[in-house]
C-alpha cells in the first residue's frame, strides 16, 4: 500500500547541501549558450580558476573545455604549528558538440572574472558529394 510522504521525495537532498553547497556535478561549469550574429556564444561559470587552470580542446567535433585546480592553504604561527590548514583539489570537464566544420583557428576563447566565453562560428556541415569510381577495363 502506498502512503504519502509528508517529507516529499527528497527527504535528504536539503540536508546534504548545507552549509556546504551541492556537490552533485550539477553546478559545475554551468553554460548559457546564445546565438548571435551566426556564432554561437558560451558563457561557462569558472569560479575558483584561474586561466592557467583551463584547457579547451577540439577532436572529432567536439569542443572539451576542462578545468582542474590543486590549493594549499597553510597557515603556521610563529613556532610553525598550524593553525589552520585547508587543501582543495578538483577537476571538471565538458563537451559539446559543435561540427566536424569547425576548425581549431575559428574558435575565439576569453577568460574573464570567473568567465570562460567561448565563440564558435556557426558552420553547416556540407554532405560530402559522392563520387563515382570507376574502374577501366582492358580489352
Amino acid at each position: 500500500m502506498l502512503m504519502p510522504s509528508i517529507f516529499g521525495e527528497r527527504l535528504f537532498d536539503n540536508f546534504f547541501d548545507f552549509p556546504f553547497g551541492n556537490y552533485s556535478g550539477n553546478t559545475a561549469m554551468k553554460t548559457d549558450v546564445k546565438e548571435k550574429d551566426g556564432n554561437y556564444e558560451l558563457a561557462i561559470d569558472m569560479p575558483g580558476f584561474k586561466k592557467e587552470d583551463l584547457k579547451a580542446e577540439l577532436k572529432d567535433g567536439y569542443l572539451t573545455i576542462s578545468a582542474s585546480t590543486n590549493k594549499n592553504n597553510d597557515e603556521k604561527d610563529k613556532d610553525g604549528r598550524y593553525i589552520r590548514r585547508e587543501r582543495y583539489t578538483g577537476s571538471c570537464r565538458r563537451s559539446f558538440y559543435v561540427g566536424e566544420a569547425v576548425t581549431q583557428e575559428d574558435i575565439k576563447a576569453k577568460f574573464e572574472d570567473g568567465i570562460l566565453k567561448v565563440l564558435v562560428p556557426k558552420k553547416e556541415t556540407q554532405p560530402k558529394v559522392e563520387e563515382n569510381k570507376y574502374i577501366a577495363i582492358e580489352g
